[in-house]
């Protein structure tokens, strides 16, 4: 529901989940505290998903389609839009190390040569997660495994055919 509308009233969630609004109050002290833990739960999921990819350690190709996978999963799980709650400091910490894990294996790959070296610095760090996030929302009828196939081979091999060169 956050996902569609951010500013659903807490009577509005409350009855989306089949419960009264006292119901969640007792939970959580403020709509602010509600999604501040739906935050906090999606990144949790992030930060998971990073790990079983194990991405300093299993092989670059593994590494990248499980990463997909994960990150797929948990943006089809937690919907919502995190970048308002980037100036918190400790999700900006959070963030910031997800990044930089994702960096090192990123030039892992590169250096290992399943990435091009010829890129501008950054690029594929910025073409990943909107690849993600397209395959999540817009390929409902795929598993998070099959859309990370969908990923993984656009990121690796492109979409443009294969280029015919005169002889």
């Amino acid at each position: 529901m956050l996902a569609d509308d951010a500013s659903a009233s807490i009577a509005a969630i409350a009855a989306q989940a089949g419960v009264d609004r006292r119901t969640v109050y007792r939970r959580f002290a403020s709509r602010e505290e509600l999604l501040a833990a739906v935050y906090q739960a999606r990144y949790d999921a992030v930060e998971q998903a990073v790990d079983a990819a194990r991405l300093d350690q299993a092989p670059v190709a593994v590494a990248l389609h499980r990463y997909a996978e994960g990150i797929i999963a948990a943006n089809r799980k937690w919907p919502v839009e995190t970048s308002r709650l980037h100036a918190e400091e400790t999700i900006r910490e959070r963030r910031q190390h997800l990044i930089d894990q994702v960096d090192a294996f990123l030039r892992r790959a590169t250096d290992e040569g399943l990435l091009r070296s010829d890129l501008p610095p950054g690029w594929v760090a910025a073409l990943l997660p909107p690849l993600m996030r397209h395959a999540a929302e817009n390929l409902p009828d795929l598993s998070p495994a099959q859309a990370a196939d969908v990923v993984v081979d656009t990121l690796l091999s492109g979409v443009g055919a294969p280029l015919v060169t005169a002889r």
